[in-house]
């Protein structure tokens, strides 16, 4: 690894410690009786700037923010468990108005396509359909499955985000080198997809669903997997972000809201989700400006790195 990959690495490693070193100055209290958790202004500033930083980073903002909960001592119990990780989709919604902000032209075309003003757009409007569909039928099928073996109680270990992101990380690292040997395969522009390439990335938002794989990661990898460039790879999992991350957090809102504002007030949630959208629109500039002139292989060896690090952690 080179001297420059180790300076980037070791900034996209401190940015996150960062957030986390500021758990030092938040509220310590004990949770309450029943499921009720502490939550105070501090914890949803970490909450909202992990998850914003890291959401559609290849880095499993999941992964980082389930890391961040246990840290902070949030979701320790089984109710507590499932209130947190309902709060913890929901404020996902500021990061899903940076990527709203920042495409809405691309937005706008295709709500144009939807009422027959614009080809392009319907024709991407029609590939985001059905690249969604698969993550709807999985996730309304084992929604349950998932939830209770991969998500809080505290049954629940780091063991599985671990493997998922050390996996993810080797990923990144053999998808560069197999671009790096196919440079001269042709890279599609976003508007050259075709249904079974929508598919396919569908397919593989799914693996997303184990908590560390990376819903960013796993379908900016199926896009470049099917021929896409990498500019386009990256604005289509940007887009299917907002389908998908934008019906996850309405269906854990109108399922779990009021139990959200009864556990945490109205204060913390619409705090973390301002933290949420203004460190996503930091962290999606910076992305869009990195990819055009870098490799992604710092994202591997960050993924790697933090595998190792949270093993070592959890060992001692």
């Amino acid at each position: 690894m080179s001297r420059t990959y180790g300076k980037r690495l070791t900034l996209l490693f401190l940015l996150f410690l960062s957030a986390l070193g500021l758990s030092a100055y938040a509220d310590d209290a004990s949770p309450p009786c029943g499921f009720k958790p502490a939550m105070s202004w501090q914890k949803a500033i970490i909450l909202g700037m992990v998850e914003g930083l890291t959401e559609f980073l290849p880095v499993s903002s999941t992964g980082h923010l389930i890391l961040t909960q246990r840290m902070l001592g949030i979701g320790q119990t089984d109710d507590s468990g499932r209130v947190a990780g309902a709060y913890a989709v929901c404020i996902q919604a500021g990061a899903i108005l940076a990527v709203a902000g920042l495409y809405f032209r691309r937005l706008r075309q295709v709500v144009a396509g939807c009422i027959g003003r614009s080809p392009e757009g319907r024709a991407l409007g029609m590939h985001l359909g059905i690249a969604f569909l698969p993550a709807v039928m999985i996730g309304l099928t084992a929604e349950d499955w998932i939830k209770s073996n991969l998500f809080g109680g505290p049954r629940w270990d780091l063991w599985p985000v671990i493997a998922a992101w050390f996996a993810g990380g080797l990923g990144i690292l053999f998808m560069t080198r197999w671009i790096e040997r196919h440079r001269s395969r042709p890279q599609r522009p976003i508007e050259a997809i075709t249904w079974k390439m929508a598919l396919c990335i569908g397919l593989t938002q799914c693996l997303a669903m184990w908590p560390g794989i990376s819903r960013s990661l796993a379908t900016l990898l199926g896009g470049l997997w099917v021929g896409l460039s990498i500019p386009a790879a990256v604005e289509f999992s940007f887009l299917l972000g907002l389908i998908t991350l934008g019906a996850s957090t309405a269906y854990d809102a109108l399922n779990h809201g009021t139990l959200i504002l009864s556990a945490y007030g109205w204060f913390t949630p619409a705090l973390g989700m301002a933290t949420a959208l203004l460190s996503a629109i930091l962290s999606i500039r910076w992305m869009l400006h990195y990819i055009q002139r870098h490799p992604l292989t710092v994202f591997g060896y960050y993924r790697i790195l933090l595998a190792i690090v949270a093993a070592w952690l959890i060992l001692r």
